[in-house]
Order: C-alpha cells, then structure tokens, then sequence
C-alpha cells in the first residue's frame, strides 16, 4: 500500500530531475567547502561549472520530459519555453563563474560561498521559468534575489560595493512588494493562485478592476526587476558598485528569467486583458530605449555605460512583448538570450584587462589596445558590434525581429523610436571602437591579463556573437517552437 501511494510522488519528480541535481550539487559543493583549504578553492570552482553544465546537458537529453508537463498540482510547468531557458541560465552562469575565478582569485577574496550562490541563483532562475503559480513565481523570485543581494555585497571591504548591495536590497525589497501585492489583488479578483484558472477566469470576474489594478502592480514589480524606465533608479549604481564578474553575471542570466516571469505573468495569467497591458507595455518599452540611450551617452565609466544600454536592450525586448502573440514572444525571447550572450562578453571584457588595484572600467581604459594586443581589440570589437546591431553579428538579428514584431503588432510608433533609439545607441558604442583603434593610451599602458583560460573563455564568447549571427535561424527556430 505505501509503494502504491508513493508512485504517484515519485512520478511528479520526475520534470524536477534538473532542479533536483542542481540543489543537490549547490549542497554537496557547500559542505565539501567546509573542508577545504584556500588553496584547493579551485575544487568548489571547478565542480561548480561542471554541475551547471551538466544540468543543461540532462535538460538538452530530454531528462525528466515527457508527457507530463505540469506538476505539483500545476504549480511547476515542464514545457518547451522552461527548458530552453535553463539550457540558457546554466551555460551562461557556468561562463559567468569562469570570470569569476580569476578576478577573485588575484585579489585574494574567493570564498567557496560565491559559485554556491550562483548555483541557487540560477535555481531560482529555473524554478522561475516553469512556474504556473504566483507560489512559484514568488518562491523563484526570491531564491534569485536573495542571492544576487549576497553576491554584489561579497567584498565586504568595498564601501562601493557595500553600498550598491543596500541599495539593491531595497529597492528589491520594494519591488517585491508591489508584486506580491499585485498578486493579492490577483488572487482576490480570481480566487485562484493558478495561472491557468486566472486566465480561464479572467474574462468573467465580478470585479474587473480589482484584478487590472493588480497586473498594474504585477507590472510594475516586474519593471523594478527588469530595469525598465522609469523603475530602473537601482541599475546603474549597482551595475558600477558589485564586483565587476558579479555585474557580469546579475546583468546576463536574470534577465531571462524576468523575461520568463513576464510571459507567465501576462501571456499566461492575464493573456485575456492583453488589450489593457500591452499598451503599458510599449510605453516603458519607449521610454526605457530613450532614456537609456541618451544617459549612456554622457558616461565616461565603461560599467555605467554598459549599465544604461541594459535599460535600453530591455527596452529592445518589450518591443516584442508588446507587439503580442507567439511570434512576438518568441522575437523578445529571441532577444533576451542574444542580450544575455552579449552582456557576459561585454563585462567579461572589463575583467580580461582588470587585475589588483585597477578595475579597468573607465572608457579611457581601452585607449590604444590594438596597439598593444590586436587579439583582445579584435574580441571587444565584435562584442560592440553585437551590441550597437551591426550586421552580420547577433545584434542586429535580434533587434530585426524585435522590430518586426512590434511592427506586425500594429506598433509602427513604437518600432520607429526604436530604430532611431538604436542609430543613438551606436554612438557610444564607437566610442568604444575608436578609443581602442584611434586613440592613444593615457599613462602606463595596460596589457590585457596573461590568463590563458580566461582569453580563451572571452574569445570563445566574443566570436559565438560573430558564428550565431550567421547561423542565427536555428536559435530563432528553437525560440519559436516554445510558443509554436
């Protein structure tokens, strides 16, 4: 009798397999750090990104998939969409842990502590995609959270660093108070925490307004954790503060996720009141491709430079998510893991030339390095292409088909701003390019780390910007199949 009863548990675990090995992992990497000395830290780094990897290879087998999607009483939701944004978090998060060794590793602060909190970071981040509750929404949420906090506030010495995790908790605090206030009002228009049961009700309750008002709020803690103008107040100082493999990280990985808890939020819960979002949405989507391109112009700091052009790429991806239906979707997803490859080179980028005592995150900082290394020059002008759109690299696909699908959503307003928001943008962008080509150093000149491993990594990130631009159809394709 109790094998019977246990058959059907056992069953609903099977979808959960890759968040099972990855907490499993997080935990036994925990205590086999306790054990360690400093010198042998290399062992919680190393198993660290061979456990992400090979989460994303169980998840790429089919591990756990069949025909049962949603489980846990529909709270988790094993689908197309989920999986090929964890295959996405855990290799970026793996590539993101390989900046972080050796910039910690010189300035004498890994701690075994940072690539465990990445790996529950990015539990949070897949807990996140295959949420069909406002339970699991919150509960992946905050998982990420919580550890993105601890992790911008690892160098305790760092005033700058200090200061930029206060700020990021606070106003993390209060965006997750408006969603989970947003999901109160939900709850009490519908009667259900359920995604589903929202959007099969949500054309029929009693108090309409009760529940707009609460995808309103719903919206805006999004926005807050996004980065969308204008809740984007915390972006910068805490891109410009956290240890810059930490900004490398925080500014790539989550934002697949918050583009995961948008679709499940609106295209799932409150898919019936698209009318009443969607505008919403292409107004933050305009004003955050203004204002952070015109800010980004005036920064002479590389981090806060790069910082303001997030809002704008954000803004990039609401094109599509205001544009609506699958192909809109799939365009912002599309978006959305091209921005997350190009952020993790663009901030890898700044560690490849830091090294103690010099962060090399001011512009100026790349002055001349052609003349000193035409291999790392030729690496960060591909990441800049990638990001300003020029063809043939990723970039400029990915904003193609933001573009269009703002345009096919009726949105030729919308997709204007963003075209003349993108000719803005690569002005600061060729900066970067002149500076490195044009422009002679100033003081001693700085030579790119002699790390091997780590020229390797930024290469290989650098280049897939350059590869998937010319073989961008088959990510597109995959995208599309997750809303097919």
């Amino acid at each position: 009798m109790q094998a019977t009863l246990a058959m059907p548990a056992a069953t609903e675990l099977l979808p959960l397999i890759p968040e099972l090995v990855l907490v499993g992992a997080a935990f036994a990497i925990l205590m086999l750090d306790l054990f360690l000395k400093d010198s042998q830290k290399a062992i919680t780094h190393t198993l660290s990104v061979f456990s992400l990897l090979a989460v994303a290879a169980l998840i790429l087998a089919g591990v756990g998939s069949g025909e049962q999607t949603a489980v846990l009483n529909g709270m988790f939701v094993r689908d197309t969409m989920a999986d090929v944004l964890k295959v996405s978090v855990c290799v970026i998060s793996a590539v993101a842990l390989l900046f972080v060794w050796p910039y910690f590793r010189d300035r004498g602060l890994y701690k075994g502590e940072i690539s465990v909190l990445v790996m529950f970071a990015a539990l949070g981040m897949m807990l996140l995609t295959s949420a069909g509750s406002l339970i699991m929404i919150y509960l992946g949420l905050e998982l990420l959270a919580l550890s993105s906090y601890a992790l911008v506030a690892v160098d305790r010495d760092s005033p700058l660093a200090s200061e930029a995790a206060m700020k990021y908790f606070v106003l993390g605090a209060l965006a997750s108070g408006l969603l989970l206030y947003g999901m109160s009002l939900v709850y009490g228009a519908t009667g259900s925490l359920d995604l589903a049961t929202i959007r099969d009700t949500a054309s029929s309750v009693a108090q309409p307004m009760l529940l707009l008002t609460g995808v309103v709020f719903m919206i805006a803690g999004v926005s807050f954790k996004f980065g969308l103008a204008p809740f984007h107040m915390w972006l910068p100082d805490v891109y410009h503060g956290a240890p810059t493999p930490i900004t490398l990280f925080i500014g790539s990985a989550p934002k697949l996720a918050a583009f995961a808890m948008v679709v499940r939020l609106l295209g799932v819960g409150a898919a019936p009141l698209a009318e009443q979002w969607q505008p919403l949405l292409a107004v933050l989507a305009a004003l955050s491709l203004i204002v952070g391109n015109v800010v980004a112009l005036m920064q002479t700091n590389l981090k806060r430079m790069l910082a303001y052009s997030t809002i704008s790429h954000v803004g990039f991806t609401f094109l599509g998510f205001a544009g609506g239906g699958p192909e809109g979707y799939a365009a912002a997803m599309f978006y959305a893991i091209s921005y997350a490859l190009m952020a993790t080179a663009a901030f890898g980028a700044i560690v490849l030339l830091a090294r103690r005592g010099f962060e090399a995150d001011m512009i100026e900082d790349f002055k001349g390095l052609n003349a000193r290394d035409p291999w790392s020059a030729g690496m960060v002008l591909c990441v800049m292409a990638s990001l300003c759109g020029i063809p043939p690299f990723l970039g400029f696909w990915a904003k193609l088909a933001v573009l269009r699908a703002a345009i096919d959503g009726g949105l030729l307003w919308l997709a204007i701003v963003g075209i003349i928001c993108a000719v803005i943008g690569a002005f600061y962008y060729l900066r970067v390019m002149k500076v490195m080509y044009f422009d002679e150093p100033v003081g001693e000149p700085v030579l790119p780390r002699d790390d091997a491993t780590l020229k390797l990594v930024f290469g290989v990130n650098a280049l897939a910007l350059l590869v998937l631009g010319g073989a961008w159809s088959p990510l597109m394709a995959w995208c599309q199949s997750a809303f097919a």
